[in-house]
């Protein structure tokens, strides 16, 4: 269900992004307390179409009797409708419809030992997640591993020198640029796997609690391998998709014909309905054409809102960069991804 927020301030990062802070009424406070590392799923008309997309939140999370702190970072995407218009018209006072913070990728503040691997905009959740942690855990450490193309372009700079200055002990900060030299850091280029196989050189890997990976598919995937060959439990590593570049591993795989007569049941909100599925239709674009109120964002495979349970039936997902197998082997999968193999399909968006 969207929301009505208003937009409280907006203050400029870099040349392409900005951070957007939300009111929160106080009949929606409980609502909108989010978890350290979720996301909001926002929507805009603009030029008559209905715009949703998907930014995690960066404020640190909040307990009560505090108020919520909604803060996300958005960055200018070529051809980006919502992103052009977040830079370019959004103002303060305006009113942006959210849905309330959602999304698996998060830390429970724990003590241990934890770290991140991010690139460009994926510093946002991680930004929340390091911040709540170490303020809230006296026995927690945090390291994040950073890449970005120059300084000038990176975003949450002042917000990273503060947990630095605030935790000199306990946050460690390692940063790469891919288009510009540094004094400290990491020598200039980007960050590969090869180059994340130095990581023991940081920190004891394999003793790191929990491992958390944002940005762009290719550094995600570089890192995920790079910890992988270093003998880190997959367990703990997490990750979230920013960014799917084409290339290897982006593609989706090729689509397989509706069985005819293909029926999808679908349970949404506690309520159930039955429909044929097209030819060439994702079981999200079946639900939809009854069902507005169907949860998506991106429609892509990478932001996870239209997650639902398989109950019956086959499907095969064209992409999938948002379920961790645990998920998928549970019995998970994207609506707006899948299609069916069988001819009768259950999914359940409650689960």
């Amino acid at each position: 269900m969207f929301h009505p927020l208003r937009v409280s301030a907006i203050e400029r990062l870099t040349d392409d992004s900005v951070a957007v802070d939300f009111a929160v009424p106080p009949e929606l406070r409980e609502t909108f307390r989010h978890k350290p590392g979720q996301h909001l799923n926002v929507r805009y008309t603009v030029g008559g179409e209905e715009i949703r997309r998907s930014y995690s939140i960066c404020a640190p999370a909040t307990e009560p009797p505090a108020d919520p702190a909604l803060r996300v970072g958005i960055r200018l995407v070529d051809g980006g409708a919502f992103s052009t218009y977040a830079l370019k018209e959004l103002v303060v006072g305006d009113q942006v419809e959210a849905m309330p913070p959602m999304g698996r990728f998060v830390l429970t503040p724990r003590a241990g030992q934890f770290a991140a691997v991010v690139g460009g905009s994926g510093i946002t959740p991680v930004l929340s997640i390091a911040a709540t942690l170490l303020a809230r855990e006296p026995d927690a450490s945090f390291c994040l591993i950073r890449s970005d193309r120059t300084a000038a372009s990176t975003m949450f700079l002042d917000e990273v020198a503060d947990l630095k200055d605030r935790y000199p002990d306990r946050f460690q900060l390692v940063t790469a640029l891919s288009r510009e030299e540094q004094q400290a850091g990491l020598p200039s280029g980007r960050l590969d796997r090869e180059r994340l196989t130095l990581l023991p050189a940081l920190l004891p890997v394999t003793e790191v609690d929990g491992w958390y990976l944002c940005g762009p598919l290719g550094l995600v995937r570089a890192a995920e391998g790079a910890l992988d060959g270093l003998g880190v439990d997959r367990t703990r590593v997490h990750q979230e998709i920013f960014h799917v570049e084409d290339g290897p591993g982006a593609a989706a795989r090729p689509r397989v014909e509706t069985p005819a007569d293909s029926m999808l049941t679908a349970t949404l909100d506690g309520r159930s309905g039955k429909w044929p599925v097209q030819e060439g239709e994702s079981l999200l674009e079946t639900v939809l054409r009854s069902r507005s109120d169907a949860p998506y964002a991106c429609k892509g495979g990478v932001c996870g809102t239209c997650r639902a349970f398989l109950v019956s039936g086959e499907v095969r997902m064209d992409r999938n960069f948002a379920l961790e197998p645990e998920e998928t082997g549970a019995g998970y999968v994207l609506a707006c991804q899948s299609h069916p193999v069988t001819g009768e399909v259950e999914i359940d968006f409650d689960r």
